[in-house]
C-alpha cells in the first residue's frame, strides 16, 4: 500500500466551530509523527481526516500520491488502533485479528498466514484461541495492533493507544512499539497523544498542536533542546521560563546578570529564558541565581526544588540529596549558559512553524 500522509491546509469545522485550522504537515514514507497536545487541540481531528471518518471543510488529505479526501474509509488502505482496543467480545483473537481481511474480501487461504504473521510480531501467537474477556489489557492492546497490521496497511492510525494502561504495561507496550517501527521501516505511523513521553521515546518527528493549530514540528531532540515557543518549551517536558530583558551579550532577570547567548536579539528587548529543571544545579556556579526554596519534593532518584528568584518560581531537580534544604532556607542556584534558550517574546507558534517550514525547504530537508 501507499506509505506516507501529507495535510495540504487541511480544516475541520463542528457546527461553525473550528477544530483543525488549516493543517499542512507531511509525514514522510516509514516516519513515526506524534501529534502531541492537549485535550481539544485538534490532533484527534486531524487522525480522524486521515481515516476518512470525518470529511475536511477545507483541504486536502493525501497518502502517498493518492487525494483521499473523498474517499470511504475501507478504501483509504490503513490500519487504526484507539485507546479502548474496540474488539468483539464474542470472537477469538484470532478471528478479531482475521476481521479486516474477511471484509477486505481476502482469499481464505492467505488469511491465515496474515492472522498468524500479525499475532507472531505482537507477541499474541499463542493467545490466539482466547476471548478479549481472557487478556490483560496490555494483551487486548496487542490483539488491536495485530488485527490493524494483518490488513498490511501503507499507514497506521493511533489513537491514545496506550492512555487506558497502567504506567508498568504502558512502559512495555511502547518498547513493543518502538521494535514494531523498526521491523516495519516502510510503514507510516501517526500517533495521536497527550503524554510527553511516549511522544519523545517512539517519535521521529513531533507535531504540536494547540487550540485546534499547528504550533510547532521538529525533532525531538530539536522541541526539547531548542523550542521555538513557550508553548512548545513548556508542553514538551518541563521547563523553567523566566522573563528577561536583553542585555548586550547578557540578559538580566530582577536585575541579575545572566551570561546566555541572546543571538540577534536587540538590546532592550524583553524575552523569555528556557531552561530545563534537570539542568539546573544546586550550589554556587556559573549564572547564579539566589532565592528561598519554596517546596521540596521528593521522586525517587531526584529532588525536585521550588524556589523563589525575586518573586519568579524555579524549578531544580536534583540528585536524591541526604539532607534537602526545607521551605524558607536561602539557597542558590546555577546553571550553564550553554543549557539555556533565549525565546523571543511575541513569537507565536504558527510563526514558528513558519520560519521552519521555509528554511527546511531552503536547506532541501523535509518540512512539515
Amino acid at each position: 500500500m501507499s506509505s506516507g500522509i501529507r495535510f495540504d491546509r487541511v480544516s475541520v469545522a463542528y457546527g461553525g466551530t473550528t477544530v483543525l485550522d488549516s493543517l499542512d504537515l507531511t509525514v514522510e514514507p516509514g516516519e513515526v509523527m506524534a501529534l502531541l497536545g492537549p485535550s481539544g487541540s485538534g490532533k484527534t481531528t486531524a487522525l480522524r481526516a486521515v481515516a476518512g471518518f470525518v470529511r475536511p471543510a477545507a483541504g486536502r488529505v493525501f497518502i502517498g500520491d493518492r487525494d483521499v479526501t473523498g474517499l470511504p474509509p475501507h478504501r483509504r488502505g490503513i490500519g487504526m488502533v484507539v485507546q479502548q482496543y474496540a474488539l468483539f467480545p464474542h470472537l477469538r483473537v484470532e478471528d478479531n485479528v482475521a476481521f479486516g481481511l474477511k471484509a477486505r474480501k481476502t482469499p481464505r487461504g492467505e488469511i491465515r498466514g496474515r492472522v498468524a504473521e500479525a499475532l507472531g510480531m505482537t507477541g499474541m501467537a499463542a493467545y490466539a484461541r482466547r476471548h478479549p474477556r481472557e487478556l490483560s489489557g496490555g494483551q487486548q492492546q496487542r490483539v488491536a495492533i495485530a488485527r490493524a497490521l494483518a490488513i498490511r496497511p501503507g499507514v497506521l492510525l493511533l489513537d491514545e493507544p496506550l492512555s487506558a494502561l497502567d504506567a508498568r504495561l504502558r512502559s512495555g507496550m511502547l518498547t513493543e512499539l518502538a521494535r514494531l517501527h523498526r521491523e516495519l521501516p516502510d510503514v507510516s505511523i501517526l500517533y495521536v497523544t497527550h503524554d510527553q513521553i511516549e511522544a519523545l521515546t517512539l517519535a521521529d518527528r513531533i507535531a504540536v498542536m494547540d487550540k485546534a493549530r499547528l504550533r510547532d514540528v521538529g525533532t525531538p531532540q530539536e522541541l526539547y533542546r531548542a523550542p521555538r515557543t513557550e508553548f512548545t518549551a513548556s508542553f514538551v517536558g518541563n521547563a523553567n521560563l523566566l522573563p528577561v530583558t536583553v542585555g548586550s551579550g547578557t540578559v538580566s532577570l530582577a536585575g541579575t546578570r545572566l551570561d546566555v547567548p541572546t543571538g540577534d536579539a536587540a538590546p532592550g528587548a524583553s524575552a523569555t529564558l528556557c531552561v530545563r529543571p534537570h539542568l539546573v544545579g544546586l550550589g554556587s556556579g556559573p549564572n547564579r541565581l539566589s532565592g528561598f526554596v519554596g517546596e521540596v519534593q521528593w521522586r525517587g532518584a531526584t529532588h525536585r526544588l521550588y524556589v523563589d528568584v525575586a518573586g519568579h518560581r524555579v524549578m531544580a531537580d536534583v540528585r536524591e540529596l541526604r539532607n534537602p534544604p526545607a521551605p524558607g532556607d536561602p539557597v542558590d542556584l546555577h546553571f550553564a549558559s550553554e543549557d539555556a534558550v533565549l525565546l523571543s517574546a511575541g513569537v507565536s507558534g504558527g510563526e514558528a512553524v513558519g520560519r521552519e517550514a521555509v528554511g527546511a525547504a531552503e536547506g532541501g530537508g523535509r518540512n512539515g
